[in-house]
């Protein structure tokens, strides 16, 4: 967000980011690729702070447990600052049928005329943008997210969600 000049404000965004190691498992070079540009994109620009809160730059490290959702946020000092835990049965559905549409897109970049590799690319962006907008509307009231941070974070949710 910005403040009163225009200027974005510096300490609402994430400044690094992690995800649980024991939940990454690395499938393919197109999955790594996905997991590296939204990494890469989330520190270059984003809007990120808990709710209340004006101890940023964050560091987040995003996890899976018992069947949820943690987003473990700290200052550049790694001191707590909160931990945000979402439920994962509403995104179930997005990332299951996020992960197949990619198979799709995939499989159809290799040999698939360009409109039906536009259409099946429509359509994943389609549900990406449904998930990210979940993912505001659950973070809503505890982390202030633009829908570019929402974007970038649920595509480190789908790479958390891919088992071996």
């Amino acid at each position: 967000m910005t403040d009163k000049t225009g200027t974005p404000d510096r300490r609402k965004r994430i400044v690094d980011i992690s995800l649980d190691e024991r939940s990454v498992v690395r499938r393919s070079a197109d999955v790594e690729h996905e997991r590296a540009v939204a990494i890469y994109d989330l520190i270059e620009d984003n809007v990120f702070a808990p709710v209340g809160d004006s101890q940023g730059p964050y560091s987040l490290h995003l996890s899976i447990a018992e069947n949820r959702l943690l987003f473990d946020i700290r200052n550049e000092a790694a001191e707590p600052i909160a931990t945000v835990t979402l439920p994962l049965q509403p995104f179930r559905r997005i990332v299951r049928d996020y992960f197949k549409i990619c198979e799709s897109y995939y499989e159809a970049i290799k040999t698939a005329s360009p409109s039906k590799i536009e259409a099946i690319d429509m359509g994943r962006r389609g549900l990406h943008n449904e998930g990210s907008e979940l993912l505001r509307e659950r973070l809503d009231g505890k982390v202030e997210v633009d829908f570019d941070t929402a974007r970038r974070l649920f595509t480190l949710i789908c790479v958390l969600h891919i088992r071996s």
